[in-house]
């Protein structure tokens, strides 16, 4: 391990992408290597929210629930935030991460134009360093090769359409959210 990973943050937006991203780190960390996880929920800024606070808070429950089936006891840090880059960066400030670790996710560019591209934010504005990892699948880590893994040709928007931009929650899985919870659910 190195100092980069001694305490790691995770924005997590959905359960998958909270599977992903642990998934990814966890061959990096070492047994002193500490992890906080992030979900952030994007506020609607004066709008009625679609979701109570009940709802948000039960299923960034579910999605801090799929790092620890990956990684163990982790931190975890629930916000809420106009601007989901800003709440990534007050998390790291606050529990004074090392790094922002998290797995990308397609999403079509029309997309990003109209809700802006939270990842390029958080990768240009930080001020500590981001490390992108990729998704190595699940049957990599269980021994065999998969889609997305390491030396694997990348997933595609059109193979995979839960995969969205890891800040910005416009995946379909997050519509999906929304839909269920009501809400705006955001993280990288």
């Amino acid at each position: 391990m190195t100092d980069l990973l001694a305490r790691v943050l995770l924005p997590v937006a959905s359960v998958e992408d909270a599977q992903a991203t642990a998934r990814a780190v966890a061959p990096y960390l070492g047994d002193a290597g500490s992890v906080v996880a992030v979900h952030v929920i994007e506020k609607a800024g004066g709008a009625p929210d679609k979701a109570s606070v009940e709802q948000r808070e039960s299923y960034a429950g579910e999605v801090f629930d799929a790092v620890r089936e990956q990684l163990g006891d982790v931190e975890t840090d629930l916000r809420f935030d106009t601007a989901v880059e800003d709440a990534i960066f007050a998390a790291a400030a606050d529990h004074d991460a090392s790094a922002i670790v998290f797995t990308p996710r397609g999403g079509s560019r029309w997309l990003r134009l109209l809700t802006g591209d939270v990842t390029l934010h958080v990768v240009t504005e930080t001020d500590r360093p981001v490390l992108v990892l990729p998704d190595i699948g699940e049957a990599a880590v269980e021994g065999g090769e998969a889609e997305g893994s390491v030396g694997a040709a990348p997933e595609s928007e059109a193979s995979n359409p839960e995969r969205a931009d890891p800040a910005d929650g416009a995946s379909d899985d997050t519509a999906s959210v929304e839909e269920s919870a009501g809400g705006d659910e955001h993280a990288p």
